[in-house]
């Protein structure tokens, strides 16, 4: 007697079933990218070997690329550590292939994976079905840009080393320069510097070389000055001073290159037609470690936007955010999307109907290291941006109140990023009321639904 097959089973797929799924990118490969060895993935029907290794060599990485040509094969995907996906990139990019670099930590899920073959072959499955996405990058003319200015960056910290070390050889000497000035690289520092160095070691004289706007007296300098210059201390200062002025002989002639840079850029505006308006705070001469040429015209001509009317958004911030994201805003197709990039929205994590978390996301993203630094010097101002990052300073603290103003910058970023225009501060009252006024709409709302009404109460008049 047969017995009867239970209905409560659930109907299993079989592996005939699953292999009726058909590929998104048939024409798809996957490249395991290593420092000796690149690991290349190909679908099965296209070559008697489906996988292949190739060299780091220049011309390995030709040969891989008009091998993968032969093989009809028309998207890349490839996973990489450190920098030694670029030179592969940029080869595949220039010879028509669609490459999309992407995250490792996207694709390591699966477990069995132990060779540098399986995780092609991984790569170039998940490829074809289009379950991969690629690691954002901007276009070429911009990746130019950027590569001079993160250098320059790199030349601005190195700098800063001899600055300290400069600083540590005046303590040991008990020349206290840095509590009378308040920069010791400034025109008043600086002077005194290397007065010490040539061999001046009478404390009125060194100063008498400051700045006639500097606030300290020549009297309150030179008691600062009255030192013990022992001579290995002296020597020390020799040398990190002579290293501190390569470094800002290399960052000049890197500023030449920038400049060269952005003089290629296509103009989005005419400054003819619509010129550049006067900077809030308008200086003779660049301030701190702004270039010595005019690159707020720059930034304006290629962008069509002057974002340095944004509280918070200097000149360098804007150059930053400008090489890190492009000129094309369709890359983000959403505000959600660029502030989602830039891990600066709240990463909601909900279990249960709950939300657990709603922590930002850890992101290494230099553009939104800038939007952070610039939230902090916009809450110093008094704008309406200054006024929102120390309301939520006083309620939920500093760091949350920086990501926060952070986020709220980006947005207006992209606002006018997308849609052009000027930005017009509508002042820290206007906020402030906007911001009363949300409060007492939320209270009667509360009233109401208790059943009460609120009242204003008329102010009294104070007689003085």
């Amino acid at each position: 007697m047969k017995t009867p097959k239970s209905k409560s089973r659930s109907h299993q797929p079989s592996a005939n079933e699953t292999s009726d799924l058909r590929p998104i990118n048939p024409n798809a490969a996957g490249i395991d990218i290593g420092s000796e060895f690149h690991w290349v993935s190909v679908p099965k029907d296209r070559a008697s070997e489906s996988v292949k290794r190739f060299g780091c060599y220049t011309a390995d990485l030709y040969a891989l690329a008009d091998w993968l040509a032969v093989c009809g094969v028309k998207t890349v995907a490839m996973e990489s550590t450190g920098v030694y996906w670029i030179a592969l990139f940029q080869i595949l990019e220039t010879r028509g292939f669609e490459v999309k670099l992407v995250n490792a930590h996207h694709v390591k899920t699966l477990p069995g994976r132990k060779t540098d073959i399986l995780d092609c072959q991984w790569l170039q499955q998940l490829h074809s079905y289009g379950l991969l996405s690629g690691s954002f990058r901007p276009e070429d003319q911009i990746c130019v840009l950027r590569s001079y200015i993160r250098h320059r960056d790199s030349l601005i910290k190195s700098a800063c080393v001899h600055i300290q070390r400069m600083q540590k050889a005046l303590t040991q000497m008990n020349v206290q320069l840095h509590k009378v000035v308040s920069d010791i690289t400034g025109t008043t520092g600086m002077a005194i510097i290397r007065a010490i160095v040539e061999g001046e070691r009478d404390a009125q004289i060194l100063a008498a070389k400051k700045h006639h706007r500097a606030k300290r007296s020549e009297a309150e300098i030179a008691a600062a000055l009255n030192g013990d210059y022992r001579s290995e201390h002296v020597f020390v200062l020799q040398q990190e001073l002579q290293l501190y002025d390569v470094y800002q002989t290399q960052i000049a002639a890197c500023d030449r290159q920038i400049q060269e840079c952005l003089a290629q850029f296509n103009d989005k505006v005419h400054l003819d037609e619509s010129p550049l308006p006067q900077a809030k705070n308008p200086r003779n001469k660049p301030q701190g470690n702004e270039p010595a040429f005019d690159l707020r015209t720059h930034l304006y001509r290629i962008s069509g936007v002057d974002f340095t009317a944004i509280d918070g958004l200097g000149i360098l911030t804007v150059q930053t955010i400008i090489s890190e994201v492009g000129l094309d805003p369709s890359r983000f197709p959403t505000v959600k999307h660029f502030t989602s990039w830039l891990g600066l929205c709240p990463c909601n994590r909900i279990t249960g109907g709950k939300v657990k978390s709603s922590r930002t996301r850890l992101v290494v993203n230099p553009a939104a290291n800038a939007f952070r630094m610039a939230a902090q010097t916009a809450g110093k101002s008094n704008s309406a941006l200054g006024a929102f990052y120390r309301r939520l300073r006083s309620r939920l603290g500093t760091p949350k109140a920086i990501t926060a103003t952070a986020h709220k910058l980006a947005r207006i970023f992209y606002r006018l990023w997308t849609n052009g225009g000027k930005y017009q501060d509508p002042g820290m009252d206007y906020y402030e009321q906007r911001y009363q006024e949300r409060v007492i709409n939320n209270l009667q709302k509360k009233a109401l639904a208790l059943g009460f009404e609120l009242t204003p109460q008329p102010q009294a008049n104070t007689v003085s």
